[in-house]
């Protein structure tokens, strides 16, 4: 009789559930976010200033910052702090959460790491979920870090992430929390479809390519950089429509922007193409540090779960 009769099959090797692939990407974006709110305040006024008129109001990133804190004082950097926060909790736990279980999945089901064209497709869809959940703390986000270059009879003045979505769905209605979602959405999709996908291909390539580099922190950051680099490059015009849709007011009863392409159509007649990149140091300067942070944090939290909850001592991450 043969002896494999009866033999069990080999155990599968245990792995992180959903919900906690989900917790750990929230985490690791919120992480990131209390690093580089700074930034994302000088990208958001520097992607308003000149909205309608085309006149600038800031000549560099420093001259914003040195403008805010000036004004405003040090802790306005980190004005809208709260819904930067929730922003994370939301879109970032959505896309990166997505994005590990699609990732997992993809290595179960075909047995092979995920090739570039499987990486785009991934990433287009977590972001399109973590974008469409975070829109609304993304619209708080955006209006509260631009409050403070209005003039004060024209400014919001919500004094809370909470007061925010209040006074927006009490004065404007429950459907202007999505205001700007297609843009946002659009975005999410560019951005993580490039994120997502260069980091796992660069990181992927560096580990198995001519430099031979070890799974670790040296390896999350240098393909991290690469990847925030051609995000930057890539999200920037969709970002800058995404902000002023989302900024916008009334006007006689009409909105300012008809929609994404009038957006850009308009910055780039008024103030130059070029200006579809307006904000890129601050943008890249932020995007960058928080990519490495994010991955970096997001990695160091599955090794630790699988090493030390798991018992699995080695972990590829994503």
């Amino acid at each position: 009789m043969s002896n494999t009769k009866g033999q069990e099959a080999p155990k599968k090797a245990p792995s992180a559930s959903n919900a906690i692939k989900f917790l750990f990407g929230g985490l690791s974006g919120m992480g990131a976010t209390m690093v580089v709110q700074p930034l994302d305040l000088v990208k958001t006024r520097m992607q308003i200033s000149g909205a309608g008129s085309g006149k600038k109001e800031f000549r560099n990133s420093f001259h914003c910052i040195q403008t805010v804190v000036s004004k405003e004082g040090p802790l306005a950097l980190y004005q809208g702090i709260g819904a930067a926060l929730l922003r994370q909790a939301t879109y970032t736990t959505g896309r990166l959460g997505m994005y590990t279980y699609l990732n997992d999945q993809f290595k179960e089901r075909f047995q092979r790491s995920p090739g570039i064209v499987d990486s785009m497709a991934m990433g287009t869809i977590a972001g399109a979920c973590g974008a469409f959940i975070g829109t609304p703390a993304e619209v708080a986000l955006v209006r509260m870090t631009s409050d403070g270059r209005l003039p004060v009879a024209e400014r919001r003045n919500y004094t809370n992430v909470a007061n925010a979505l209040t006074r927006i769905t009490k004065e404007e209605g429950l459907t202007a929390l999505w205001r700007g979602s297609l843009p946002t959405v659009g975005r999410a999709m560019v951005v993580n479809m490039t994120q997502l996908a260069s980091y796992s291909q660069f990181k992927s390539y560096f580990r198995t390519g001519p430099l031979q580099m070890e799974e670790g922190i040296k390896l999350h950051f240098c393909a991290s950089m690469l990847s925030g680099l051609l995000t930057t490059m890539t999200s920037m015009p969709l970002d800058i429509a995404k902000t002023r849709i989302q900024n916008m007011k009334m006007v006689d009863g009409k909105p300012e922007y008809r929609g994404t392409a009038d957006v850009l159509l308009r910055v780039a007649r008024q103030e130059g193409v070029f200006a579809l990149w307006k904000g890129f140091t601050p943008y890249y300067c932020r995007l960058g540090p928080h990519t490495v942070l994010t991955f970096i944090l997001l990695e160091q939290l599955n090794q630790g779960y699988n090493k030390y909850v798991l018992g699995v001592e080695k972990s590829t991450g994503i």
